[in-house]
């Protein structure tokens, strides 16, 4: 169904016709942005014969608005498949047209087409379903899901095990929207889909078979509960029980409260009365000398009491004498340095022989040069030294 044509052309961009569509308040409302029903607004395949299957991406935001309402999610996993509009709408937006304006991106010549969905959504005759059961499916992605005839044959499992009268899809959530970790390339694995359904009587035995103790136990243990049940899910969804949430809409209480005019509540003040025009001149300079002359005493107190320690202390001249003395041996060792006449060493005076314990006198006479005098003595000048015998070239020994 469509309204009026909107004649307005760019370069870069065409303009479909608006589209309208009527969900329900509290109802899954799903729309397939079919890559077919663009094809016809881009030029063709410069190859003639050939099928034209150009790379197209969808951007969609609330006109006037970046982005989307915050009941409505969008989803494509390639520039190759379609992209899906899915959410439930909320009873706030009821009679409220929602304008979503949806640009096609041909990602081989860079064209674009647009065209807008007005959303008016319709008031539900039992909104909301008094009892409401969320699955967590294991083995399915959100646009797997979202697809017409896998969402029937989940209802139809549904309502075999439920023998609801009214049974309603209220959401469609993916694992990634709430935490869950995206799964590895492997065994195609999926990310997992959660799926909120409502219907007018109350759970079934078998759906809250999951509330008894043992299979609680299990679920703390991680391990599956045993549901009489799920043999007629398992050919199609794998089916998390563990994750399962039942919903008594009929048995919640309403935390709204009246309030009630009484203590706490300040009474009518009347209208706002501004100060007046004169007002006394106030004088800062009092409070100006205060914020100086505070710190300052504080900065002289500190400086006087680090002059004391660095300057007073007993401490402190012991180390100025402790660093006089040290300078006044560098120097006189410098001075000892420049002048080479000074006492001999105590190894060049006169010492015991080791083995006849005679003196020995020294090896210099006293006008010999300190700068040639040997430390030690070298084995021939020793008198009466034990001599040692050597090896000669022809392997004999001689004392």
């Amino acid at each position: 169904m469509t309204a009026g044509k909107k004649d307005v052309y760019t370069i870069f961009s065409r303009v479909h016709s608006d589209r309208n569509v009527y969900p329900s308040a509290g109802v899954l409302f799903v729309h397939v942005l079919e890559r077919e029903y663009f094809k016809g607004e881009f030029p063709p395949y410069p190859k003639p014969g050939e099928i034209s299957n150009d790379p197209i991406t969808f951007n969609t935001n609330l006109m006037g608005y970046p982005d989307r309402p915050g009941w409505l999610r969008y989803i494509q996993r390639t520039p190759y498949s379609d992209g899906v509009l899915y959410g439930s709408p909320t009873a706030e937006n009821v009679g409220k047209p929602t304008v979503i304006e949806i640009t096609a991106y041909n990602r081989r010549t860079f064209e674009t087409a647009r065209h807008n969905l007005i959303i008016n959504i319709m008031s539900a005759e039992d909104f909301p379903l008094p009892y409401q059961a969320e699955f967590f499916i294991k083995n399915m992605n959100v646009e797997e899901m979202l697809a017409s005839e896998v969402l029937g044959d989940f209802l139809g499992a549904v309502k075999n095990v439920w023998q609801p009268e009214r049974l309603n899809a209220i959401n469609i959530t993916s694992a990634l929207d709430r935490g869950g970790r995206v799964p590895l390339p492997i065994n195609d694995m999926k990310e997992g889909v959660y799926v909120m359904v409502g219907a007018d009587v109350p759970f079934s035995s078998c759906l809250r078979e999951v509330e008894n103790p043992q299979n609680q136990l299990r679920c703390s243990q991680e391990m599956e509960p045993v549901i009489t049940c799920d043999k007629k899910f398992r050919t199609q969804f794998y089916i998390d029980w563990c994750k399962i949430s039942l919903v008594d809409k009929t048995k919640q209480v309403s935390t709204y409260q009246e309030v009630i005019r009484g203590e706490g509540i300040l009474p009518d003040g009347g209208e706002y009365k501004p100060p007046s025009d004169s007002l006394k001149s106030r004088d800062y300079y009092t409070d100006f000398l205060i914020t100086l002359a505070v710190p300052s005493a504080v900065a002289l107190v500190l400086f006087l009491i680090l002059a004391y320690i660095m300057c007073c202390r007993r401490e402190g001249v012991i180390q100025l004498v402790h660093h006089s003395a040290i300078q006044k041996s560098t120097k006189e060792l410098r001075d000892m340095s420049k002048n080479r006449e000074i006492a001999w060493p105590l190894s060049t005076l006169p010492v015991f022989h080791p083995v006849t314990g005679e003196i020995i006198p020294p090896l210099h006479a006293d006008n010999y040069e300190s700068t040639n005098m040997p430390l030690m003595q070298t084995q021939q000048n020793l008198p009466h030294q034990t001599q040692i015998p050597q090896q000669q070239t022809t392997g004999k020994w001689y004392p």
